[in-house]
């Protein structure tokens, strides 16, 4: 069954933002910059799921482009799955708008797609999956 596996908060600053997080006894455990999407991430883990931080590497960027239109808030909810092939089939065959068709490595190895607002009531979906172990 699916579960939240995080929330996606677009943020100008880790380093200012983290700070709230850190007053409530919240822990940054992991940070990454994924090239390909022009972010850098910081993971908190929040109960059974995590609340991951997001701060353009580019203006020019996804998450730069979301700043500049709406400023800092909710970007996107991830739900994780044990089947993430499976899951991209199922969506497709539905007619579901995606952002892109093909399954990415993001932080950690994750994989994940994207949803596209449109097809998820307004909110930008991520699905994701653990990283395959070998």
């Amino acid at each position: 069954m699916p579960q939240i596996d995080h929330i996606g908060i677009a943020v100008r600053s880790i380093a200012q933002a983290r700070k709230l997080y850190e007053s409530l006894g919240l822990t940054i455990v992991h940070e990454e910059t994924i090239e390909q999407e022009q972010v850098r991430i910081a993971m908190i883990p929040a109960g059974e799921a995590r609340i991951e931080l997001l701060e353009p590497t580019q203006l020019d960027s996804p998450v730069g482009r979301f700043l500049t239109k709406r400023g800092e808030g909710l970007h996107h909810i991830a739900l994780h799955v044990d089947d993430i092939s499976g899951a991209l089939e199922t969506l497709k065959a539905q007619g579901a708008r995606l952002i892109s068709e093909d399954i990415q490595i993001g932080a950690g190895g994750h994989l994940y797609f994207f949803v596209h607002p449109s097809s998820a009531n307004g909110v930008l979906l991520e699905i994701c999956e653990d990283p395959p172990t070998e």
